[in-house]
């Protein structure tokens, strides 16, 4: 069951709790805030972290333009902050360091809330890398406006339908467990349009994840980073550009973070990764997508990891029926059949590749190294 901490009406708003030594020293070294926003944002919105991977992400959906860049901080191995209502968007970079130096979520806040003179207007959740949650409603906030917690995550939200929103969005990413973090939040702003959303309307939304990789450290502040700035439906929006990355971007990330595993002995780690990389693609399979250069990527990421390899040849010949002309795509189809030992239907296909490029040096490489496996 959902550990429900918080929720604040219009009225209400939490005191300021009192700064530990930890956060005034570690605030010492941020320089003063910048002028505070003036226009209200309101939204709502989730922040969250994985405790299986570390990821840390915010999803927001708004009545406004771009909501994503005001409201969404996050880096992973730190935490993140959503900053809302009249935002004061220094809470984003000042509480990243914060939380980077190892200050709690509620330490974090805390000196936030300290130094600004107009918190009452201010609507704020944050998430620290050991899952330690923290949220303010202020009093200012537009009606309605509140906030829930659980573990690993906060929900706020001001400008509501009413309460059912927040509350719909902690239940469904409850509901969720297991799935990758990025769906979780999709679904739990989904659930809370379903249940009134910001009651405004609708025009913006974004996701934007951190996750740490030692060899790669753009994960750490957009391991996941999507915007949809101006939609008659930015969470449908949202959630079809999410299926394209997932597919492409975020299949190469697992793959990355399965060998960086593998080589420092996490064996099961590696193989979740991997695991992931088989669910999105029998979900792409399932859906019966139709674009091409999903298709595509899904099979060449696996078919050269030599994983999924049966579905990986089923997803290339989809992007083929769909692109017959394309030559990079009859060169997927053609290494998942060489994957499989399946030499010649491999020969033939990329023949007919390069018959199409007839100058592409690569795949006449290609076409030698099949018939070398041949003989």
């Amino acid at each position: 069951m959902l550990r429900m901490i918080h929720e604040a009406g219009r009225a209400g708003g939490r005191r300021c709790r009192l700064l530990t030594l930890a956060a005034l020293a570690a605030a010492a070294c941020l320089a003063a805030a910048p002028a505070a926003a003036d226009v209200p944002a309101g939204t709502f919105s989730i922040v969250a972290r994985d405790s299986v991977t570390g990821e840390v992400g915010v999803a927001v959906q708004s009545k406004v333009f771009g909501v994503g860049p005001r409201v969404a901080w996050a880096l992973g191995g730190a935490g993140a902050v959503a900053t809302q209502a009249q935002s004061n968007e220094s809470f984003g970079p000042d509480g990243l360091r914060l939380l980077a130096a190892g200050l709690s979520a509620g330490e974090t806040l805390d000196w936030l809330l300290a130094r600004d003179p107009a918190r009452d207007n201010r609507q704020v959740g944050v998430v620290d890398a050991k899952g330690g949650v923290a949220a303010w409603t202020g009093a200012g906030c537009s009606d309605w406006a509140g906030d829930s917690s659980g573990v690993d995550f906060t929900c706020q939200g001001n400008i509501l339908a009413g309460p059912a929103v927040v509350a719909e969005m902690a239940r469904a990413f409850g509901e969720t467990s297991g799935q990758e973090l990025a769906r979780r939040l999709l679904a739990a702003l989904e659930a809370a349009q379903a249940a009134g959303g910001d009651r405004r309307g609708r025009q913006s939304a974004a996701i934007l994840i951190g996750r740490p990789h030692p060899d790669y450290p753009e994960y750490a502040r957009r391991y996941v980073d999507i915007r949809v700035e101006d939609h008659a439906t930015p969470i449908a929006e949202l959630r079809r550009l999410y299926e394209m990355y997932e597919a492409q971007g975020l299949v190469q990330a697992h793959l990355r973070f399965s060998e960086w595993m593998e080589a420092a002995g996490d064996s099961a780690g590696a193989r979740r990764e991997r695991e992931r990389v088989g669910e999105v693609l029998v979900r792409a399979l399932e859906r019966n997508i139709e674009d091409a250069g999903t298709l595509n990527a899904l099979a060449w990421f696996t078919a050269t990891h030599d994983i999924f390899l049966e579905q990986a040849l089923e997803a290339a010949r989809r992007a083929v029926a769909l692109s017959p002309e394309d030559s990079n795509i009859l060169d997927t189809l053609a290494e998942a059949h060489f994957r499989l030992a399946q030499v010649d239907e491999a020969i033939a296909v990329e023949r007919r590749a390069l018959a199409l490029s007839p100058d592409d040096a690569y795949l006449q490489e290609q076409i030698a190294r099949f018939e070398a496996a041949r003989r």
